[in-house]
């Protein structure tokens, strides 16, 4: 492998992407031309582009679109803004995605896209310059048959919007709403894109406690990250019986030993801008909130949470990972080895890629579903593709991240050995 998980503690999202490949190889036993294949992407774009800024000078940005191996069909990933991009973090979410979108068993490669820039510094008429034109720069390997883009850190439905209009003159004024998702219903959204994260990470919960033959009404929570997904497991676990006795969000968090009302926990923080301060709570930190006695832990915030230094001090019984990478390499061994499940990210936070996927097919049929609808089926892929890494854990004796990724990584080798090789 080429990272030794004893000697490294804090690594690469690019390299702890590359290890959970091997790893998964390795037991696969995979042979060597696959691998080669599948442990990196097929295609990295890089572009340089001007844009005329409010002042009237001319700036130039640098963006990105990495693709992973189509062999399961079109390329799927987000678009993000952010000072920080750089190729290596959008290759690892490239592949991830990938490995995500094969764990749920959708027809999609991995895809990932984003511009270096400070959006929070730009006008609403340089980001709309900005997106038009990074969309002209990337048009030639985009396409609703070939790489649908999304939404992803500080981008949103408005961007995907000039990105569908952009592409769209491009093609002689043809209308193209599958080229996207996560666009404004008007123009082909889906119904249920809004809530789809942390909607199907509530699934894997209820998924995850069956199979711990544990009981959902009376269980305990603490979430992490009180924003949209996190809000939204916190709602459903809550309605479902369960105690939520710890929320938080970037200035602080609160905890409540009888339990909290979520609901109620957001009108206050949609007055206040914080959950810190809600009455009758008592306020805790981000860092004290992970290591409280519970049985259902929901990091829904930042990356690198659960690390070494406080992997011994975890206290639930299981871990479900909302957000992106909120458990380092070190403590994910760590973690199993003491007999605490976590469902990974690329399983337990795959509602939205999932309800993506729902509106392209939507797009492409331009029949639209209602929410009931599409809420049964993100409960009837979530439940399955949780059932399928349930088994691979069982058959194999690995943890759920290692199953994931055998599922995941295992499929596209077959789809990949079924096409064969174009020489």
């Amino acid at each position: 492998m080429s990272v030794d998980l004893r000697r490294q503690t804090e690594i690469s999202m690019l390299d702890s992407a590359r290890f959970f490949f091997d790893r998964a190889a390795d037991i696969l036993k995979l042979e060597e031309p696959l691998r080669e294949l599948l442990r990196y992407p097929k295609r990295k774009l890089i572009v340089n582009f001007p844009i005329r800024m409010d002042n009237g000078k001319v700036q130039h940005f640098e963006g990105y679109r990495v693709q992973h191996h189509p062999v399961l069909g079109p390329t799927k990933g987000g678009i993000r803004y952010h000072p920080d991009v750089s190729l290596d973090e959008v290759e690892a979410l490239s592949v991830l995605m990938a490995w995500k979108c094969s764990v749920m068993g959708l027809p999609f490669g991995g895809a990932k896209g984003g511009v270096k820039c400070n959006p929070k510094e730009m006008s609403l008429g340089e980001r709309e310059r900005l997106t038009r034109r990074y969309a002209s720069e990337i048009a030639p390997i985009i396409g609703p048959d070939v790489d649908i883009p999304a939404p992803d850190v500080y981008t949103g439905e408005r961007e995907m919007a000039w990105i569908v209009d952009t592409i769209s003159m491009h093609h002689d004024g043809q209308f193209m709403p599958g080229l996207v998702t996560g666009k404004p219903l008007v123009l082909g959204g889906s119904l249920g894109r809004d809530t789809a994260t942390g909607r199907g990470a509530y699934f894997v919960a209820v998924q995850l406690i069956k199979n711990m033959k544990m009981k959902l009404e009376g269980s305990t929570a603490a979430v992490q990250g009180f924003g949209n997904a996190g809000s939204v497991i916190a709602n459903n676990l809550h309605d479902s019986g369960a105690k939520i006795i710890a929320l938080s969000d970037s200035r602080g968090g609160i905890t409540k030993s009888t339990g909290l009302d979520p609901h109620k926990v957001m009108e206050y923080k949609e007055k206040n801008g914080t959950v810190v301060g809600f009455p009758s709570s008592e306020k805790i930190s981000n860092n004290d909130l992970l290591e409280l006695n519970c049985d259902l832990l929901a990091p829904a915030a930042l990356e690198n949470q659960l690390t070494e230094k406080n992997a011994s001090k975890i206290k639930a019984k299981a871990v479900i990972e909302v957000a992106n990478g909120p458990t380092t390499m070190k403590a994910d061994e760590m973690l199993y080895e003491r007999g605490i499940s976590v469902v990974p990210d690329i399983l337990a936070n795959a509602g939205g890629v999932t309800v993506s996927y729902f509106e392209w097919v939507q797009d492409r049929a331009f029949y639209f579903w209602s929410a009931e609808e599409v809420d049964l089926k993100l409960k009837q892929f979530m439940d399955s593709a949780f059932q399928r890494v349930w088994d691979m854990h069982v058959e194999k004796k690995v943890s759920l991240r290692t199953a994931s990724y055998l599922v995941a990584i295992d499929r596209v080798a077959k789809a990949a050995r079924a096409r064969g090789i174009y020489a």
